[in-house]
Order: C-alpha cells, then sequence, then structure tokens
C-alpha cells in the first residue's frame, strides 16, 4: 500500500517539475498503516465532527497528504488534481491549504505551525469530551513534524503546553530521518530529543518507520497513553529512491526519469505508465478505511441523533455567539452613552468580555498578561462546566498557533491576550490566521507610547502598518469604550482574524451620539464637525489620538471634520461613493496617529499633514512623551496654522 503513495509522489513531483519527495516517500509506510488501521476518517464525510485531526506539520510533504487522500477516495482529490500538483488553480498546490484542498485541515509550511495547531485541536477536542461527553467528541489528533518543525522554537512552546495540559489524546509522528536541507541534522543540532519530549510530559515511543509490523504495534500502544505522545519513526528520506534516499539532495527536487524508473526496480513494482495504480490495489486502499470508520461513523450518528445535547453541540460547532450577544452589546453602548465614562480601552474591553461571555463559545487566554490585557473571564479552570481561562505562558507565537487550531477544530472562538509590541513574536500564526480566515481575536494593548515608562522595547511604533498590511486581517483601534464595544462586535461577525488595539491609559469618551448603528463597521466615519461644510480642516485619526484631533481642532479655532478610522480594511471595503464622501478637497487634511506615518497619506493627500512617530519611543510619562515627541495640542496646532492659508 505505501508503494502506492511513493508511486505518486515521485510522478507528480516529477511532473510538476517541482517539489518535495523526500519527506513524503519516507513517511509513506506510516501513513499506510496509519490510514489503513487507526485512523478515523471518512473520505465519504470528510467534515465528521469527530473524525481524527492528521495535521501534517511537515507541509512541504504535502504529496503524502493528497496522495493518500486519493486512495481513500476523497471526492475532490481525483487523479487529474495528483498529475496538476502544484499548477494554478489545482487542488494540489505546493503547500497543503485549509478551505482550498478538500480533508485538509490547517495551511502548513512554515515548520513548527503545524505541531501548535494540532495542540490546539487536542486541547479542543477534551475540552468538547468534557462539556459534551466522550461518546460526541472522542478523536486522536495526529500531526507528522520532521526535525525542521521541532527546530523552531514554536514547537518547543507548544509541546510544553501539551505536556503540561495532559493531551492524551495528541499522537506527534516524529519523521526522524535527521537530514535537513543543508545535510545531516548534525550539523546544526546534538540535543537529545528524546529527553526534551520526556522533560515535556510525553510517552516517547520509537519504531522502524519501515517496518509494518512495528509501525502498527507502536502506534496501537501510543493510543493507550495517558499522555501525549509522541513516536519517533526511524526513516530514509526518499526511501525507494536507490540513489539518492538518505541524502539531503532528495528533499526538494524532482527525482528525474531515471531514478524513477530505478526506484520502480527497486520497490519492485511492474508498472511503468506514470500515476498507474492497479486497481485491485485502489480498491483495498479504497476499502481499507472502513473496519476502522465505519461502524464508529454509523454508531456516531446514531448517537447523536437522540442525545439530549444534540442541538447545544451541533449549534457550538457552527454558531459561536447568539443574537443575545449582539443585544447586550446594545444595551452596554446605550449604557456607556447615558454614562459616559473615561476608560482604558483595555478596561472596556474587558467589561465586554464579560458582558458577553455568556452568550458566546469565547474561550480566552493570555500570555501571561491576563490582569494588564483585561482578558480574564468568567470561567475558571475547575469551574463544573466552565470553559477554562487558557494560560499560555511566555509563549506567544504558541499562542497565536494554538488558537489557530481552536478555530480550525470548531467548537470554540478564541481569542488571546498580549501587548501589541509582542504581536511580532505571534506575527508567522497571525499571517496564517489571515490566511487561512479563521475566526481568531489577538487582543493587544498597550498599544502606543501612551503605555509610558516601560520605553521604546514596550512601545509599539512600526506594528499598526505592518499588521495592517496583512491581507483579510481586521486591525481595529477604537477611541473610547463605545468604539470598543462595536469593534468587538465587529471581531464576532467577522469571518476571519481580528486584532484589536487597545490603550494602557484611560481615554475621554467622545462618542455621544447615534449608538443604534455600528458605525465603527464602515471603518471611518464622521465623528463630529464644527458646522455645515465646507470645512477648512479634515482630521483623520484612530484610538488614544481620536480625542487629541478634538482638542486640536478647539485650539485652531478653524472650521473642521474630525473622522474616527478604527478600521481601515472596513473603510476601504465600503462603497467607494461613501469613501469619497469623507474626503474634502477644500479641506487641509490632517492625521493624527501614535505610530508610523507611513500609509496615512493615503487620507491625507499629498498636501496634507501626518503626524505621528517615524522612530522608536522613549521611557517617561505618556505626557512627556506626547510632548517632547510633537504630538501636544500646541505643537499640532502650530504646524497647522503655518500650513493654513
Amino acid at each position: 500500500m505505501a508503494d502506492a503513495i511513493r508511486i505518486l509522489v515521485m510522478d507528480g513531483v516529477e511532473n510538476a517539475g517541482s517539489g518535495h519527495p523526500g519527506m513524503a516517500m519516507g513517511m509513506a509506510d506510516v501513513m499506510a498503516v496509519l490510514a489503513s488501521d487507526f485512523l478515523k476518517f471518512n473520505p465519504l464525510d470528510i467534515q465528521w465532527a469527530d473524525r481524527d485531526r492528521l495535521v501534517l506539520s511537515a507541509g512541504h510533504g504535502a504529496m503524502l497528504l493528497y496522495a493518500t487522500y486519493f486512495l481513500l477516495g476523497v471526492g475532490e482529490m481525483t487523479l487529474e488534481q495528483i498529475k496538476t500538483y502544484r499548477k494554478w488553480g489545482s487542488l494540489t498546490p505546493g503547500h497543503p491549504e485549509y478551505h482550498h484542498t478538500p480533508a485538509v485541515e490547517v495551511t502548513t509550511g512554515p515548520l513548527g505551525q503545524g505541531v501548535a495547531n494540532a495542540v490546539g485541536m487536542a486541547l479542543a477536542e477534551k475540552l468538547l469530551s468534557e462539556e459534551f461527553g466522550s461518546e460526541l467528541s472522542d478523536h486522536y489528533t495526529y500531526v507528522i513534524a520532521g526535525d525542521g518543525c521541532l527546530m523552531e522554537g514554536i514547537s518547543y512552546e507548544a509541546l510544553s503546553l501539551a505536556g503540561h495540559w495532559h493531551l492524551s489524546k495528541l499522537i506527534v509522528l516524529f519523521d526522524d530521518n535527521r537530514v535537513t536541507i543543508d545535510g545531516s541534522t548534525n550539523l546544526s543540532r546534538s540535543e537529545d530529543v528524546k529527553k526534551r519530549f520526556e522533560s515535556c510530559g510525553f510517552t516517547v515511543l520509537s519504531a522502524d518507520g519501515h517496518d509494518y509490523r512495528d509501525i502498527k504495534k507502536t502506534l496501537q500502544e501510543a493510543r493507550g497513553s495517558h499522555s501525549p505522545c509522541v513516536i519517533m519513526f526511524r526513516t530514509q528520506i526518499g526511501y525507494g529512491s536507490p540513489s539518492k534516499m538518505g541524502h539531503c539532495g532528495v528533499h526538494g527536487s524532482p527525482l528525474g526519469t531515471q531514478e524513477i524508473n530505478k526506484a520502480r526496480e527497486f520497490l519492485n513494482w511492474p508498472y511503468t505508465e506514470s500515476f498507474f495504480i492497479p486497481q485491485d490495489l485502489l480498491q483495498v486502499w479504497r476499502t481499507c478505511w472502513k473496519p476502522c470508520t465505519e461502524t464508529a461513523y454509523q454508531a456516531w450518528q446514531n448517537t447523536l441523533k437522540n442525545h439530549p445535547k444534540k442541538e447545544d453541540f451541533c449549534n457550538a460547532l457552527t454558531d459561536n455567539v447568539s443574537k443575545d450577544a449582539f443585544k447586550a452589546l446594545e444595551d452596554l453602548k446605550k449604557k456607556w452613552c447615558q454614562e459616559p465614562v473615561s476608560l482604558a480601552t483595555r478596561s472596556a474591553s474587558g467589561m465586554v468580555i464579560k458582558t458577553i461571555y455568556a452568550q458566546t463559545r469565547l474561550i480566552g487566554g493570555a500570555a501571561d498578561l491576563k490582569e494588564s490585557t483585561c482578558t480574564g473571564q468568567l470561567g475558571e479552570v475547575g469551574e463544573k462546566g466552565a470553559r477554562p481561562f487558557i494560560y499560555y505562558g511566555i509563549r506567544e507565537h504558541a499562542m497565536a498557533a494554538i488558537m489557530n487550531g481552536l478555530a480550525a477544530h470548531k467548537g470554540y472562538l478564541p481569542y488571546g491576550g498580549t501587548f501589541l509590541v509582542f504581536s511580532d513574536y505571534a506575527r508567522p500564526a497571525i499571517r496564517l490566521s489571515a490566511l487561512m480566515k479563521l475566526p481568531v481575536i489577538y487582543v493587544m494593548t498597550h498599544d502606543s507610547i501612551g503605555l509610558g515608562e516601560d520605553g521604546p522595547t514596550h512601545q509599539p511604533v512600526e506594528h499598526l502598518i505592518s499588521l495592517r498590511a496583512i491581507p483579510n486581517l481586521q486591525v481595529l483601534r477604537p477611541a473610547d469604550a463605545i468604539e470598543t464595544a462595536e469593534c468587538w462586535e465587529m471581531a464576532l461577525r467577522y469571518q476571519g482574524p481580528s486584532l484589536l488595539c487597545l490603550s494602557r491609559q484611560a481615554l475621554p469618551s467622545v462618542r455621544h451620539h447615534n449608538i443604534t448603528e455600528n458605525l465603527c463597521a464602515k471603518g471611518a466615519y464622521v465623528l463630529e464637525t464644527s458646522g455645515p461644510g465646507p470645512w477648512d480642516l479634515e482630521f483623520w485619526a484612530t484610538g488614544s489620538e481620536v480625542s487629541l484631533a478634538k482638542e486640536v481642532a478647539t485650539a485652531v479655532g478653524r472650521s473642521y471634520r474630525l473622522i474616527s478610522a478604527p478600521c481601515w480594511e472596513a473603510f476601504f471595503q465600503q462603497p467607494v461613493s461613501y469613501q469619497k464622501s469623507l474626503f474634502s478637497d477644500n479641506s487641509l487634511r490632517v492625521s493624527i496617529e501614535a505610530g508610523s506615518t507611513w500609509g496615512w497619506d493615503r487620507f491625507t493627500g499629498e498636501h496634507g499633514l501626518c503626524f505621528g512617530l517615524d522612530h522608536f519611543g522613549a521611557s517617561g510619562k505618556p505626557a512627556v512623551l506626547y510632548h517632547e515627541f510633537g504630538l501636544s495640542v500646541q505643537a499640532i496646532r502650530e504646524k497647522i496654522l503655518k500650513k493654513l492659508p
């Protein structure tokens, strides 16, 4: 069975003229045993909620997945798709892509990400099992990882948490081929990988990755473990290629026609036609999943049909937010409008979480900053029926990637908190949230020099514009409590990741009208004017600088219009007519944001003024920093007056 995978891998990569045959050929035996004897997976219903999750963290070996799914009979994964590997428009891209290729659980490629995603999936399975019972949630999460995955720091962050959380349904299938692109792993690694896993609380098993009996016996043992388990499969990269297996050259290049012919001889494969799988062998593959899955699948369907928690369980998988949550947000906005409050937007965010928590499937955590980011929930570990707050420790990267796994698994709407400056630590996983369009909410506080004395290491400058540059990521920077509630509503409704940028310092209430409509959802809106237009000045601002812009407008003493722009992404998705309505050609346009001024010329135009920070901050009181860096009312007023006719 494994040789069928190898044939498709070799021919697919050769036909594409590029790709990574080595890992896929080396792990073919493990995959064949897993798929035929253990994997709870129905190719006729690939979205079955209680299927085992299979993650290919070593995403360059994508053909291993594609070949297996074709052989199992996943509907859209036809032989034609295997033949169009890495081609425009195919379902078989160079690395597995979530929502693009059938049965792919997460997008992988950046090494180590899939390991952390798998930890998130295993956590989701465990929590759903505790909430709804093992009769509805009882499946394993398998993750195939290579040496490169384990060298990446994110894998250690995530595996440490997996052991700490006792995720016994997580099984790491380690492709221990000891080869990277540059050569032997001895060039760059000397630690004892076995002891590393053991120190994290894993059961560690070893097996010959090319011995069916050993593979099967060890997988069976792993499934009986009471802790997360890793199986160190000793393999040869490119197994089956007589001249290249075991060498780094087989990692990422086609074998070549001559070597493929030799491989066919080595594997005793009698067929010379490319991509040919004999019908009898294909039939074995197409039916091999049935003994492991068919009965379990039907039993689960019958159980769900009569289960007292059926409705709640199905809603948990399909609807993370009830209508009551949005009603609760409306009521909170009314309260803040009637009784204006001066709050840090991080504090307002915390109040929003507490208000809507019970009406959502939110599950939150923080990277050792629960109090500072105001991300604590009503539920705590140990409370009966509560969704636990997730203590990620100082692991921003793993936190983000684990949240991706939670979201991809379904059942929860994850959010996680840290300081905005530490989005740098999480950025690779944030980018994958956006690529996969996963509903993940990043709560990032201390969003400017307004955090004060901690100084430039903790003061974001370039972060806002760099995060806005990520496609599909909704970056939200509210100006007060009401805008914070509206930005949270946007995050709850958005079919993709959102990132809330929140202040440490208290901000005055700036919004006192029109709370029945979510104005922030337009991305930018007119907050106030000095009177009917035309206006001498048009201010654009976000977050803590909206109130500053109001003060400046009053101090200048000329007619003005003030626009709050909490979400660029949403604004540029509005009808062109609406966008144009906010740009006044007869006004001096002025932007104010305590961060990089890059990108603001889209709003101010060539002749406008952009106030911000194009250098690092400093340690000091917030008011002193704003003054010294030219973001005081007086400094901005003087420059505006010089520019005005």
